[in-house]
């Protein structure tokens, strides 16, 4: 269980709290109005940003090192290094060294085929599509094999289709590897799609989860004013 005990986020005169809990393998959507501190939600479980009060993932609390936390963070850039072949970049997510066993190779290359990209593991970036490009830095999310699993709008850039790919594809990962997913959105439909609960953030809180079709269907005022 990832637990956030009177957490508390501040950033110059911003201020943000939360107290709630997700569930092992639960897929959780994060909605609010623009620049009410969703991704600040996220960068404060991955490490990123101090704060006050306790996280803790399955009863401890969550190292200070951001590297040895069990979280793993997709953002909507992907942070592709361009010089970098596929198989490279979803490497960094395994040995930041590149010095690759066989067995760590295999490894890689299973991941590739994990979001469709078998066979392509030799291609940079510029040679991809944007699609594509979601795909290895999902695979690099993959290999580090992590319980906790946020996306920060990681998928905001692509159309209608492939945003819908891309989000069954994380829907299935998820349930195959029991991760607990955390998504930003500024789409409500991301969050009906593959997320069961929402978190709500706004006016300085975010919200303990409710039921994503309860809360979409019957908005509370601040939800209402962002949705319009």
């Amino acid at each position: 269980m990832l637990r956030l005990e009177d957490v508390t986020i501040r950033q110059g005169g911003f201020r943000l709290t939360a107290n709630f809990a997700l569930s092992r393998a639960a897929r959780v959507a994060v909605i609010g109005p623009s620049g009410a501190g969703k991704s600040t939600l996220l960068g404060a479980i991955a490490g990123f940003l101090p704060h006050d009060g306790i996280i803790t993932w399955t009863g401890q609390a969550l190292p200070d090192d951001p590297g040895a936390r069990p979280v793993s963070i997709l953002f909507q850039d992907n942070n592709l290094f361009p010089h970098l072949s596929m198989l490279d970049n979803v490497a960094l997510g395994l040995k930041p060294s590149l010095r690759l066993t066989m067995a760590e190779r295999a490894q890689v290359q299973d991941a590739l085929a994990r979001v469709g990209l078998e066979g392509l593991d030799t291609r940079r970036p510029a040679e991809l599509s944007g699609g594509q490009q979601s795909r290895v830095a999902l695979a690099r999310t993959l290999i580090r094999a992590r319980p906790v699993l946020l996306l920060d709008e990681p998928f905001a850039a692509l159309g209608p289709a492939l945003k819908a790919e891309m989000l069954d594809l994380v829907a299935d990962i998820a349930r195959d590897t029991g991760a607990t997913l955390l998504m930003v959105s500024h789409d409500v439909n991301d969050a009906r799609a593959i997320c069961p609960h929402t978190v709500l953030v706004a006016d300085g809180v975010a919200h303990p989860p409710r039921p994503t079709k309860a809360l979409l269907d019957n908005p509370p005022p601040e939800l209402r004013a962002y949705l319009g």
